[in-house]
């Protein structure tokens, strides 16, 4: 007889997503009604003092700070966990203003010794993986980018909830260049987009079980070397960037630093941790304290 008894669990797992991706959806759409700079404020404040503690991220935010910035004052800590919060906020309402935010970005100019090798890496048909964190908002440069004729594509994660994920893929689709799921279904995609001369945005700074330890922030972190085992493998320019929101909430700087020297895989990415580091020690808030980074058990 068939076992029926993961069958509730499944069903009941099935409507949690429905009933979190309809909240979801239903912020959204209040949020996108709302002036532009409105709507940021709006989001920004609900996800620091409602659904970011009440999902538990404060707390993560703050135990991380405490490990890395021991020396920081509690208040002090405090403070960056809630804007964390606050900017992961903004990001996200930012990410589904598929008009608003790319036509904002279009009258950025990206800046940095970066720039100017991705424009000859353009014109001779190199490709580039451009690498970042979770950091600022990622999409800004990206939509920036975009906005000057550069086809830049992007790689995803899929969310576990199927419902969200379906209307997140698209959000990352408004802003032009192919967009590749990681894992077997996106692989081919995008090695035939950097084959081609393709240029392709990465994001690194998460936890990937069994990866090389390396030193983040002055602590060993497990990090993922695939963007610099991709660039040698296919002669691209590994070139780190940040979307570096504004003290106002709202605009940003764009910039591209230098290519990372080609070397080894785990010399190279040291290179983009100490780069993200030194963007993280700068403004603080800006980077997503939430992920669990760091595992001292593994």
């Amino acid at each position: 007889m068939p076992d029926r008894s993961a069958a509730p669990p499944a069903l009941a797992r099935k409507l949690g997503h429905y009933l979190t991706n309809a909240l979801i959806v239903g912020i959204i759409r209040c949020a996108l009604a709302l002036p532009y700079e409105t709507r940021l404020r709006f989001v920004g404040a609900l996800v620091q003092r409602v659904l970011g503690p009440a999902a538990g991220y404060r707390r993560r935010a703050l135990d991380n700070l405490a490990r890395i910035c021991p020396d920081l004052p509690p208040a002090r800590r405090r403070e960056i966990a809630d804007g964390c919060l606050n900017n992961a906020g903004r990001t996200f309402i930012e990410n589904y203003s598929a008009q608003d935010f790319p036509a904002r970005m279009a009258d950025v100019t990206p800046e940095g010794p970066g720039m100017g090798a991705l424009e000859a890496a353009a014109a001779r048909g190199q490709a580039v993986i451009l690498v970042t964190g979770h950091f600022g908002n990622y999409e800004a440069t990206r939509a920036a980018l975009v906005a000057r004729g550069h086809d830049i594509g992007g790689l995803y994660r899929d969310m576990k909830n199927p419902y969200f994920n379906a209307h997140y893929v698209k959000t990352m689709e408004a802003f032009g260049g192919p967009v590749f799921p990681q894992g077997r279904r996106g692989t081919a995609g995008f090695v035939r987009h950097l084959r081609e001369g393709g240029h392709l945005v990465l994001l690194f700074d998460q936890h990937v079980q069994f990866a090389p330890v390396l030193d983040f922030m002055g602590a060993p972190a497990r990090t993922a070397v695939s963007a610099a085992e991709l660039a040698l493998r296919y002669d691209a320019l590994l070139i780190p960037f940040y979307g570096i929101r504004q003290p106002d909430g709202v605009h940003f700087r764009c910039v591209l630093e230098a290519p990372v020297p080609p070397s080894d895989p785990e010399t190279m990415t040291q290179a983009l941790n100490d780069s993200l580091s030194a963007q993280v020690r700068a403004h603080p808030e800006q980077w997503f304290w939430v992920h669990r980074r760091w595992r001292p058990e593994e």
